[in-house]
């Protein structure tokens, strides 16, 4: 299990991209829970305005994403694009704490922040530039432990912000936090990020236009496996909007539950990932993200029917395994699809990100419409799976050819 973690601490770059994915990690598990109290209790934004917000923050966020990815292919200036990104990390906390009202709020969250989550495309970016001169049999391994690595601070910094607010805290004593760790990321980036046309590995600028860059991502082959992909991880996103509401609609349990629950996933799923190199290049890589979606799918639409029961627990068993599958094999997956464009493959993770929105908001609603929150899970659970076997179909396919 330990095993990966030798060519990342001994390489500078890999060792870089570890220490800010943590620090990124810490950023978003203090942000990222807090956002929508932040908007509608102490910034009094009606639930409207914040669901426009949130919309805004999507379409810049992948926009970024996209174009900040071509950029950094075409001009091989990655470190320039890590400077402007994490230098907006510091900006959004920073205007919300000098404003400290509404407009400076919706300005941060809805394009500020969104043009910095860029930032994290580009550390797997560089991870797999950095990887690439290390032997190939490697190289999963490492991108799949960078990954455990973001979620790492989940599981001490999600417990640390309960203690703090259970004593009193305002929800805005977070900013001086993010604000805080956005000036590490920076100040890391400024003072290591490899020079660029200075770095150990080969990075050629592309030579593409920016239109024929967004052809080439558009092209059917690799949009359909970015919808397949999606399909999967809208079962993820669906799994963040139902888990709380089906403990909040079970009698006996409540916002305890919703926080156990999601603390004994998160814990579970890091040694999975951490154990998920010994089973990569053993089985082929569309059949492993086949059988995490099914792992995850079986955690989510049993979540409803089993939520009154103690046996909702056991659930967090599969979840954890498939969410360690579905969290990290769909990256490497997606920038193996454009192996000679770190940056547009890197991209490719913000759309799958959106067509993973869009189906779990699709499950949502029609879910919920018809029957309930069992219907939106099991919905979830399956179009993941009918998502996965598609992907598999794709390429076995292709692999005929």
């Amino acid at each position: 299990m330990l095993a990966p973690f030798r060519p990342i601490l001994r390489d500078p770059a890999l060792r870089l991209a570890a220490v800010l994915l943590v620090l990124f990690g810490a950023h978003a598990a203090t942000m990222g829970p807090y956002v929508s109290a932040l908007a509608i209790k102490v910034f009094d934004l009606s639930d409207s305005t914040f669901s426009l917000v949130l919309m805004a923050a999507s379409v810049i966020s992948v926009s970024a994403s996209v174009g900040f990815g071509i950029l950094a292919d075409q001009r091989a200036n990655r470190r320039g694009i890590a400077l402007c990104t994490s230098a907006m990390v510091i900006l959004a906390s920073a205007l919300v704490l000098a404003g400290d009202n509404a407009t400076f709020f919706i300005i941060a969250n809805a394009l500020i922040l969104p043009l910095s989550a860029s930032i994290f495309g580009q550390l797997f970016a560089l991870a797999r530039l950095a990887a690439s001169i290390h032997p190939e049999r490697d190289r999963p391994a490492i991108l799949s432990t960078l990954r455990a690595l973001f979620a790492l601070p989940w599981l001490a910094v999600l417990p640390i912000w309960a203690v703090v607010f259970d004593h009193g805290a305002r929800l805005t004593v977070i900013y001086p936090v993010t604000l805080t760790l956005g000036i590490a990321i920076f100040a890391l980036v400024l003072v290591f990020w490899p020079r660029d046309g200075a770095t150990r590995w080969p990075d050629p600028k592309s030579g593409l236009t920016f239109r024929r860059s967004l052809q080439e991502m558009a092209n059917l082959p690799i949009l359909s496996r970015v919808v397949a992909l999606g399909a999967i991880n809208g079962a993820v996103m669906l799994y963040l909007v139902v888990m709380g509401l089906v403990f909040a609609a079970t009698p006996g349990r409540g916002a305890g539950d919703t926080a156990l629950y999601a603390g004994i996933m998160a814990g579970l799923e890091v040694p999975f990932m951490l154990a998920l190199p010994a089973l990569i290049g053993r089985v082929e890589r569309t059949a492993l993200i086949w059988i995490g979606a099914a792992l995850y799918a079986i955690h989510l639409a049993f979540l409803p029917l089993l939520a009154p029961t103690p046996y909702v627990w056991l659930l967090t068993v599969p979840g954890a395994a498939g969410g360690a599958v579905v969290l990290t094999q769909p990256m490497a997956y997606l920038q193996d699809l454009l192996s000679n464009r770190p940056g547009a493959g890197a991209s490719l993770m913000a759309l799958q990100k959106l067509a993973g929105d869009a189906f779990s908001a699709a499950m949502f609603a029609l879910g919920t419409a018809l029957a309930g929150y069992e219907l939106a899970a099991a919905s979830g659970a399956i179009v993941a799976v009918i998502g996965a076997g598609a992907l598999w179909v794709m390429d076995r396919r292709a692999a005929r050819i």
